[in-house]
């Protein structure tokens, strides 16, 4: 439950406290994880890339085989009306659904849509001036344009990305890199390149973002990175609704540059920072 009691979240087209909004044990999220999700930041009011998102989760959606009962618009205003309800300086906007509630536990059913909306935390300044480190693990995710709720194996990992003092997990196949369970993962190159894995990975929004600002300054290119490839990398970096651009310095046990944040992703992290202040 949330820290203020007052927060409202919406359900199947009625806006009501957090402690009404309950599914049935029949839900197929939860007999089988079955369903797809969205979130992005509201600052000062106002959604920040909301097109974007509620495209890709009505294509998730489509992807998965489920209805979303709303219209584009009707989830918009359903959203600004949550905001302007719950009145919360800056926060994340949820948005689910579900497989319905199957009479087997199988079948999917009329889907489930909950949105709701809870204060957000963005990485504090001495986190982005250290740089993160982060392990390795051999995975790729299960249909990766799909933003679905199963999110098991990050889960799983968490105890160890821990115990190695790593701050996440970056999937790789055979010597080839994907993405974290909730960012994507940039490289930059010797020769200021800036580098994104484009197969295996969800087409996140901020990694959107990130490539039309560097592409202003740099060369960009979406191709394939290798674990091999990274330990040549100048700088590593990355990228999500609610971390924004995060240096990466190190990935197992291999220094990235210097070990310090970078001046490439530095500067990207500030140019994010300014296109959001635009919005």
């Amino acid at each position: 439950m949330p820290s203020n009691p007052k927060l409202q979240a919406y359900i199947n087209g009625k806006i009501q406290p957090y402690e009404d909004v309950v599914l049935h044990i029949s839900d197929l999220s939860i007999q089988r994880g079955y369903g797809v999700f969205d979130f992005f930041k509201v600052q000062d009011g106002q959604p920040v890339f909301m097109k974007d998102y509620l495209e890709r989760f009505n294509e998730s959606a489509r992807l998965m085989e489920l209805q979303v009962p709303l219209t584009e618009k009707e989830l918009a205003d359903t959203i600004y009306q949550l905001i302007t309800i719950n009145n919360l300086p800056i926060s994340g906007i949820k948005m689910i659904l579900t497989g319905g509630y199957s009479g087997n536990g199988y079948d999917p059913a009329e889907p489930n849509l909950l949105i709701q909306q809870l204060p957000l935390l963005l990485p504090a300044p001495d986190i982005v001036a250290q740089g993160l480190k982060v392990i390795t693990h051999d995975h790729v995710r299960e249909m990766p344009r799909v933003k679905t709720i199963n999110y098991a194996m990050g889960i799983r990992l968490i105890k160890q990305i821990q115990k190695a003092g790593a701050s996440d997990v970056l999937y790789q196949k055979n010597g080839v890199v994907s993405e974290f369970p909730r960012c994507n993962f940039f490289i930059v190159t010797q020769d200021d390149t800036i580098v994104t894995p484009s197969e295996d990975v969800l087409l996140g929004v901020t990694r959107k973002n990130a490539l039309a600002l560097a592409g202003k300054n740099y060369k960009t290119e979406e191709r394939t990175i290798t674990i091999a490839e990274i330990a040549t990398a100048k700088e590593a970096f990355l990228t999500s609704t609610t971390k924004r651009i995060l240096p990466i310095v190190q990935v197992d046990n291999v220094i990235i540059g210097n070990g310090k944040p970078g001046a490439v992703t530095m500067g990207l992290l500030q140019d994010l920072i300014d296109l959001e202040k635009k919005l």
